[in-house]
């Protein structure tokens, strides 16, 4: 019980502490008092009132929280709870998303469509790092490097070779693939948190190298692409003289929605490409030895199994699918700056794979969903790291296999 006690009172301490940082609240000195600043009364008794909350639940949770968790499970029918891992609802479900993914630019407004293709953009970032953590195993910190050489990569090409979308989106995937592979020489030899800490100084060298390269990648001050054409044309407004654009072509009005609405296509097809690969290199000798070396690199080695040249694969096939992201995030974008690959984006596309469940596809792009709704949201713009983090703690306390983790085929011997 005094442990309990003890506990509470750290928990409530800590929500008024964040209370504080998030609405910005200070001490300041008046003659010889101190007064609070920066919230009203009101809010002053709802922080008041939600660490008391957090009091009385920390003490009474180990008494009678389990015991009603338990009564009301038991009370749900087993096929019931795991319904959505069963492998006929998840055909439904991807079935309803890819009918959603289609219709919304026929239904969906500007700002739909903006929320639309971030969460592309970080489905496919997603899936790319689940090939290297959810199936190979390993922890990769620094993946927004390989999305900051495929974006830059397309901005070398176009800017100082004349090269356009369509030539640059295999160069910089095979780009962002050779630097995958050969980060994965000295790197992969490491384990756990080593490797960690490794592939996070080299997502941050990248960003680095980006900012100071000035006569290179224009630092700080960003390089411009242009958005890709659609058999040689442009969706500008205003093109270069012999240069025949889209609305000119078709005889209709110029529409700025028309560029938005060509890359979230771009963005979906290649979504659905990348699904196919990935679901057919897991049924494959590749992705087999991705899950053994996963569960115990011991055994895999045991079994005649090369871990570098398994690890190497992962490394470079999940860096080619971010170094395609980057290209088409570059040409979106329209400008990209070394700032919009930091480790933040990092975290937020390996909370992906974590939330999502490791290993599984279906689960990443729920997660991804999740991720790219809130940033967008602009009402919730101050509390999203807050939402964030909340949303990681519930995950890792009630679910911390994901919200859909991987299923495998299996068959089961019953006893006659």
């Amino acid at each position: 019980m005094i442990k309990s006690v003890r506990m509470a009172f750290i928990n409530a301490v800590l929500v008024i502490i964040l209370a504080c940082s998030v609405f910005g609240l200070r001490l300041e000195r008046e003659g010889v008092r101190y007064t609070v600043v920066g919230a009203d009364s009101n809010t002053l008794w709802l922080i008041g009132l939600v660490a008391v909350a957090m009091f009385i639940w920390c003490i009474l949770r180990d008494l009678w929280l389990k015991k009603i968790t338990h009564a009301h499970v038991q009370f749900i029918p087993s096929r019931l709870k795991n319904l959505i891992t069963l492998q006929s609802t998840q055909k439904w479900l991807v079935l309803a998303l890819l009918v959603i993914a289609i219709l919304v630019p026929i239904l969906g407004s500007k700002v739909v469509m903006t929320t639309a293709t971030t969460i592309l953009i970080y489905v496919l970032l997603g899936l790319g790092l689940n090939i290297v953590v959810g199936l190979a195993g390993l922890l990769d910190l620094g993946y927004i490097g390989f999305y900051a050489v495929g974006a830059y990569t397309y901005a070398f090409l176009m800017n100082y070779l004349g090269f356009g979308f369509w030539a640059s989106l295999p160069i910089a995937m095979l780009v962002a693939a050779i630097v995958g592979f050969l980060l994965g020489f000295p790197v992969l030899r490491l384990r756990g948190d080593y490797l960690a800490i490794v592939t996070l100084g080299f997502g941050e060298i990248i960003r680095i190298l980006l900012n100071n390269l000035t006569k290179l990648t224009n630092g700080p001050q960003g390089m411009s692409v242009d958005a890709p054409t659609l058999f040689g044309l442009n969706f500008n407004k205003r093109v270069a003289e012999g240069v025949t654009t889209f609305h000119d072509f078709f005889g209709i009005k110029f529409n700025a929605e028309y560029k938005m609405i060509f890359i979230y296509l771009i963005l979906l097809i290649c979504v659905l490409i990348v699904l196919f690969t990935i679901n057919r290199l897991i049924r494959m000798p590749l992705g087999r030895a991705w899950e053994a070396l996963r569960e115990d690199e011991i055994a895999c080695r045991t079994l005649g199994l090369n871990p570098t040249l398994i690890k190497l694969s992962a490394f470079t096939l999940g860096a080619s699918f971010a170094g395609l992201a980057g290209c088409i995030f570059a040409a979106k974008q329209g400008t990209i700056y070394p700032n919009d690959f930091t480790f933040l984006s990092s975290a937020m596309i390996l909370a992906i794979v974590v939330l999502g469940g490791m290993g599984s596809q279906l689960g990443v792009i729920l997660a991804a969903i999740f991720m790219g709704a809130l940033e967008n949201m602009q009402e919730f713009k101050e509390y999203r790291m807050l939402i964030f983090g909340l949303s990681m703690i519930l995950i890792m306390v009630w679910r911390p296999q994901g919200l859909l983790p991987m299923q495998r085929p299996h068959l089961e011997l019953t006893k006659e």
